[in-house]
């Protein structure tokens, strides 16, 4: 599906989003935040829903004015647009979550120059119609944060032997009971929780993608030739 394709089902853009074109693990953007960010899973989660609230609401909002922006001025409105998004999700997030949001730190402003953010405001949004380009914005977002999560809950386990171990961060003084212990007295794995066992991680993600996509083709190219065997056994002889 090209991104012009204004006849698109919602299912097929939902699709792209979340794997056909995931923005981590096919269009690998936005690495600044994968590298930084997802050392624990509750981070990642952060910042995750973050970006997909940023993504979902540029998506809709350069939809909308697409037939009034001029095509010289786009690329500076866009990234107003942005802007103005993150500064609010920024200011929610000091307001309701203040530990998570000084551990997030410097990250949550550089959402607005996170590329998978622009990249599809100026290759979807502005070319298709809103309920299009709000899918897009939310599919490609839930699809960046499900791979912030998935590696940092990888990261957390191998480099600290927990998971969810700031829950409370997010959900309150009351989630302490989120946290799961695998392995207590662990000493930790250093490389896991800094940026090169992100860069060995995400590799990992990636290469389980490749695989499981080959393996789907295969499947389907094997189930298109076996009729066209059992055809072919079933015509009678000349």
């Amino acid at each position: 599906m090209t991104d012009t394709h204004h006849n698109g089902s919602l299912k097929k853009i939902s699709f792209e989003g979340l794997w056909h074109n995931n923005p981590g693990l096919v269009q690998v953007l936005g690495l600044c935040p994968l590298l930084a960010v997802s050392n624990t899973a509750i981070n990642a989660l952060g910042l995750g829903i973050a970006t997909t609230l940023v993504l979902a609401g540029s998506n809709t909002t350069v939809s909308a004015i697409r037939h009034i922006v001029r095509p010289e001025l786009r690329i500076p409105v866009f990234v107003m647009i942005i802007a103005c998004l993150v500064t609010i999700v920024e200011y929610l997030t000091r307001a309701f979550f203040y530990d998570l949001y000084l551990i997030l730190g410097i990250f949550l402003p550089l959402i607005t120059t996170n590329c998978v953010i622009i990249a599809r405001a100026e290759a979807f949004a502005s070319k298709n119609p809103l309920p299009h380009a709000f899918v897009d914005g939310l599919m490609m977002g839930l699809g960046f944060a499900a791979v912030l999560v998935v590696l940092g809950a990888l990261r957390e386990i191998i480099g600290k032997g927990t998971l969810f171990a700031d829950a409370h961060l997010m959900f309150g003084e009351n989630a302490h009971w989120m946290t799961i212990t695998f392995m207590k007295d662990y000493d930790g794995f250093l490389l896991a929780i800094l940026p090169p066992g992100a860069f060995i991680g995400l590799g990992l993600l990636i290469a389980c993608k490749n695989y499981i996509d080959r393996y789907a083709r295969q499947r389907a190219l094997l189930s298109k030739q076996q009729p066209a065997a059992e055809h072919s056994t079933t015509q009678p002889a000349a």
